[in-house]
């Protein structure tokens, strides 16, 4: 049995961000990463185009700002240069092709008892650690929904983990499921590419600008959220205008609102109305079911497509192989508990970065992680 003071689940941004945390205090630790590199999501299951949505002074990992080349939206490319710079920086190695099938806490020792099966031999491994900090990830499992008469699609079927850019879909009729940050973004780049896009979008949505977004950020720091809620309404209202028309319609919470209490991100347009607008992208309802390559909406029409895109999130596997916990995450993996003391639960088990608060709220929960496992030594 291998024995360290604390097992990381995770070599992601926020697994990578505990383990530079806990080796400011001198702590030791493992971590285990069931892909075969760090940040697999960036490196391996993002499209090409995708930058980080926030200004980059709120995507910073602990102890190491982005080079001062950097511009203030940091593309893909980028993102995975700075951490494989980081994990360099603080001497990260992480057990690769680790799966865990089980974490448990040990009454009698105190101790947290984790067993990972390594894919490369097949052999399951036994570590004991007194401290466990879950970082496997709010975007883990792809999630694909179940739509009736899927199985009778013709065409290709893929989730948006495997989009890498719209070259390939050039004159097709292509559908995209979903209208977060990543459907948006794939709309238009599939437009861009001279495919036929269509988008469903389900729920009301708030679009801003990656302006607004950065100026309601600043000014939540130092007024009621309300107040800012109502500025970005209306000036998402002053520049994209009536969206109703188009399919869209705005929640009647606001975005920031929204953020904190749901965890619902706003869309950060990079294109997209623009195209909305001009119809290069067609708005449709929610999916009643399938019918071969006849997709059925529910508001009754009836359109075929040659590929779907789902662009439909994510799921979280924790409560598979996390035992005894009825206290820190719920069964979905996402911390149960209210900010700012959603990171700490017990018998020494923390989270990081399953707050729905982004790299931010990553890098804060490290923080505060290697901060009370430095008081507990």
């Amino acid at each position: 049995m291998q024995k360290e003071q604390v097992i990381i689940v995770g070599a992601g941004p926020s697994g990578l961000a505990m383990a530079a945390c806990l080796n400011h205090h001198s702590i030791p630790y493992i971590i285990l990463e069931r892909e075969d590199c760090i940040a697999s999501l960036w490196k391996k299951y993002a499209y090409d185009r995708l930058h980080l949505h926030l200004d980059k002074q709120f995507c910073v990992l602990p102890h190491m700002p982005f080079p001062d080349s950097y511009p203030r939206f940091v593309s893909r490319q980028q993102f995975v240069s700075y951490l494989d710079d980081y994990v360099s920086r603080f001497k990260i190695s992480p057990l690769y092709r680790r799966t865990v099938e089980s974490a448990e806490f040990d009454g009698e020792t105190g101790k947290w008892i984790v067993k990972a099966r390594n894919l490369g031999s097949g052999e399951v491994e036994e570590l004991e650690g007194r401290f466990l900090v879950v970082a496997s990830g709010e975007t883990s499992n792809p999630f694909t929904p179940v739509i009736e008469g899927l199985n009778t699609f013709p065409g290709d079927v893929l989730h948006s983990t495997r989009f890498r850019n719209g070259k390939a879909f050039q004159n097709q009729k292509v559908l995209v499921v979903g209208s977060g940050n990543s459907g948006m973004e794939i709309a238009f780049d599939l437009a861009n590419h001279g495919a036929q896009t269509s988008l469903v979008v389900r729920s009301p949505v708030h679009i801003l600008s990656r302006d607004m977004i950065y100026l309601g950020l600043i000014l939540v720091k130092y007024i009621r959220v309300n107040l800012v809620d109502s500025l970005m309404v209306m000036l998402s209202k002053l520049v994209y205008g009536d969206l109703s028309k188009y399919g869209i319609n705005r929640p009647k919470e606001g975005p920031f609102f929204m953020k904190a209490v749901y965890g619902k991100y706003p869309i950060t347009d990079i294109g997209t109305c623009k195209k909305i607008k001009s119809q290069e992208i067609r708005v449709l309802p929610s999916i009643c079911s399938i019918r071969g390559n006849e997709v059925v909406f529910e508001n009754g029409t009836t359109h075929p497509f040659d590929t779907i895109v789902f662009c439909t999130g994510f799921k979280r596997s924790t409560n598979v192989w996390l035992k005894g916990d009825d206290y820190l995450l719920n069964d979905d993996g996402i911390s149960k508990l209210s900010f700012p003391n959603h990171w700490k639960g017990k018998n020494g088990l923390y989270c990081v970065g399953l707050s729905r608060r982004g790299l931010y709220g990553a890098a804060s929960d490290a923080l505060n992680i290697a901060d009370d496992i430095d008081s507990l030594q």
